[in-house]
């Protein structure tokens, strides 16, 4: 998308600035996309470095992935998600997933390290982690469902990881429901602006 804007800039430069008379070659809009700006993959890698990682985010970063798992996106309202989900809890924004128990079981947190950095609706960072505490019928295999909250625009911040494989990572267990982002402060409030220490996160 940015590569295609960037080739439009040039295409309406050329035309404002009195060369509109000579066609844009295809060579030209081809190296408009070389030069244009570093896609999300990048911006979130990016942030991902600015924040202050723990010593486990920094091994989970680094391991090799337990599952490669296809990215889905749900939400409540609107002819999405209601209810709780299938612990019974009532689904977290940015933390409750939906898996295939029979791939990834029931109440492992997971660490989706693509996630690391990624900006929030309130303009803090997430700290990769998720709770795989939901079950679906569409949800088969190797896929995970991340839950974002209320109504489509929830989705926002995910929305570059929807139908995408995501590195996920089984960071241990949790008893209980997901943590809010309120109860359980975490790491998602950290970057470099940000709070004073990374110890006593999740």
């Amino acid at each position: 998308m940015l590569r295609t804007a960037a080739a439009l800039v040039v295409i309406w430069s050329l035309a404002l600035s009195g060369a509109s008379a000579e066609p844009v070659s295809y060579a030209a809009i081809i190296a408009a996309e070389a030069a244009a700006p570093a896609t999300d993959d990048t911006s979130s890698a990016d942030a991902a470095a600015d924040m202050a990682l723990t010593d486990e985010q920094h091994a989970l970063m680094q391991a090799e992935p337990d599952w490669r798992a296809r990215a889905t996106l749900y939400h409540a309202g609107g002819g999405g998600a209601t209810g709780n989900d299938s612990l019974g809890c009532r689904p977290v924004a940015m933390r409750t997933v939906a898996t295939d128990p029979r791939v990834i079981p029931r109440r492992t947190r997971l660490f989706i390290r693509e996630t690391v950095g990624m900006r929030m609706p309130d303009g803090t960072r997430h700290d990769g982690y998720w709770y795989a505490s939901d079950t679906g019928g569409a949800v088969k295999g190797a896929k995970v469902d991340l839950y974002t909250g209320h109504g489509r625009a929830s989705m926002q911040p995910v929305m570059r990881w929807n139908t995408r494989t995501l590195t996920v990572q089984d960071a241990g267990r949790f008893d209980g429901c997901p943590p809010s982002w309120e109860d359980r402060p975490s790491l998602h409030a950290q970057d470099t602006r940000g709070a004073t220490t990374a110890s006593g996160a999740r």
